[in-house]
């Protein structure tokens, strides 16, 4: 699929974008003025998602009904004086691996096609507290495991800059929903690029905050710093503006931070001059890249140091990430999913049930390496972010690939044996601690998206989404829209 001009909307390339495409900040602001009401904005969505959710199957269930009678309180509401939250009549559709009370939560499994949870948990609580509206669902790979979005219970989520490929994983349908206008705003989560790798295949921004910075609960393992959730949106501000309403300490979540989600909530600021950016093309050579993400991602080095930045080629020492992340991991899946593989084998598909019994093969001596290793590998991060203020590095490995494919067979002709071989270019840096933003770079030759990875020190989250405006403003890349069957913007 070709990609249309920015802005391309009723009025041309600088007139209306109308309300598909509208940023998120502007959507809400113009609601709390009532210059235009939740049902406006909801019914829009809801028929682009008639058009086009056919062709991409993004977002796996839908409840128009319920849509429409929340945005309608959300109206009376206002009407009545009340006060609007940042978020306030703008519509979403939650991950179908969060839980949603009376509405189906799937995991991408057979085994729980049919879970209709009690409650909503954390993160969609907050969300909806801020005067979102729930539309439905977005489709997941299987228990969230893996960078490609496919499952036995709604099939696969196809790219919509072109329907032959990959959206990425585990928050697919979620940047896919995004990039096709069917939602201004959404949540995702991310263990080893579950946030970022999709936002990279589908243009548009995801961000992996600092562990903590958004507080999960209910969590089979509540120290977990690995798997953190994070908002994603077609704009670095919009990613802020969600941030800041899934933010701020919880006494339940051990590892939350108490900084108030609202230090997020304006537009982050823009000036970059006298920035100290590393530039890690390979990782310290330590992935493979393909030369068509490289092609895409060499020249913005260019818009850094027009901005002011000094930009090195430089990275830290990430020796023994790979086993840390792996050995955390499996752990992780025997935590989360061992009940569920006792009870079901037959019912996951075969690598999702490796990775848990590798978790139950795990010795004392294995956790206590891994951690003693991941400890190491923060340090290490400390101290090279006293050397610069953040590192730049390809999000994936790989452009989007056929969705045919469960995973990548080779990345610069180098074979890749599992389905994670071809992410260590982001889970590298979950193990770090440090937040990591993915910001559209540009196109490949043929059309397909790359994203850029702006990688900070440890609770830099501000900085990092500082970066990423700037960038944004002096590229326009996340401006470009899919061209797709049914996608006219009205």
């Amino acid at each position: 699929m070709t990609r249309t001009s920015p802005g391309t909307g009723p009025g041309g390339p600088d007139g209306d974008p109308g309300l598909i495409y509208a940023d998120a900040v502007g959507l809400a602001a113009r609601i709390r003025r009532r210059e235009l009401s939740s049902r406006e904005v909801v019914r829009a969505h809801l028929d682009r998602i008639d058009r086009v959710n056919p062709h991409v199957n993004a977002i796996v269930t839908l409840d128009p009904e319920g849509a429409m009678a929340a945005a309608a309180s959300a109206d009376e509401y206002l009407a009545r004086g009340g006060r609007a939250g940042p978020l306030h009549g703008l519509p979403i559709a939650f991950k179908d691996t969060h839980l949603t009370r009376g509405m189906r939560t799937t995991h991408g499994s057979p085994l729980r096609a049919d879970t209709v949870p009690d409650e909503d948990e954390l993160l969609v609580q907050r969300i909806q507290a801020a005067g979102a509206v729930r539309i439905g669902k977005t489709n997941v790979p299987e228990f969230g495991a893996g960078s490609h979005t496919f499952n036995p219970v709604f099939g696969v989520t196809r790219n919509p800059y072109d329907l032959s490929r990959s959206a990425g994983g585990s928050s697919g349908g979620a940047a896919a929903a995004l990039a096709a206008g069917m939602q201004p705003l959404a949540d995702g989560s991310d263990m080893g690029g579950s946030l970022r790798n999709p936002a990279s295949f589908c243009n548009v921004v995801g961000l992996r905050p600092t562990p903590g910075r958004v507080p999960s609960y209910p969590a089979s393992n509540p120290w977990d710093t690995l798997t953190v959730p994070g908002p994603m949106a077609r704009t670095v501000a919009d990613a802020a503006l969600l941030l800041s309403a899934m933010a701020g300490p919880d006494p339940r979540c051990p590892v939350s931070l108490e900084a108030p989600g609202a230090l997020f909530r304006e537009p982050p600021e823009s000036g970059l001059a006298g920035l100290r950016v590393a530039w890690a093309p390979d990782l310290g050579g330590r992935v493979p890249v393909d030369s068509a993400v490289r092609e895409v991602l060499e020249p913005q080095l260019e818009v850094f140091r027009q901005l002011g930045c000094r930009v090195e080629e430089d990275c830290p020492d990430l020796d023994g990430a790979d086993d840390v992340f792996r050995v955390l991991r499996a752990h992780h899946f025997d935590l989360a999913l061992g009940a569920v593989l006792d009870a079901s084998r037959d019912g996951l598909k075969p690598s999702l049930a490796g990775n848990i019994e590798q978790g139950r093969r795990l010795t004392g001596p294995d956790l206590a390496g891994a951690t003693a290793g991941r400890a190491r590998l923060h340090l290490r991060a400390v101290a090279f972010f006293a050397r610069y203020d953040v590192l730049l590095a390809p999000v994936s490995q790989v452009v989007p690939f056929d969705a045919a494919l469960e995973y990548p067979a080779e990345v610069a002709g180098e074979p890749q044996h599992t389905y994670i071989d071809w992410m260590r270019s982001a889970y590298f840096v979950s193990v770090l601690g440090t937040p990591a933003l993915s910001v559209p770079a540009g196109f490949t030759p043929g059309g397909l998206p790359v994203g850029l990875q702006i990688i900070g020190p440890p609770r830099a989250d501000l900085s990092v989404l500082r970066v990423g405006a700037a960038y944004e403003a002096a590229t326009g890349h996340g401006r470009h829209r899919p061209d797709m069957p049914g996608g006219d913007v009205t």
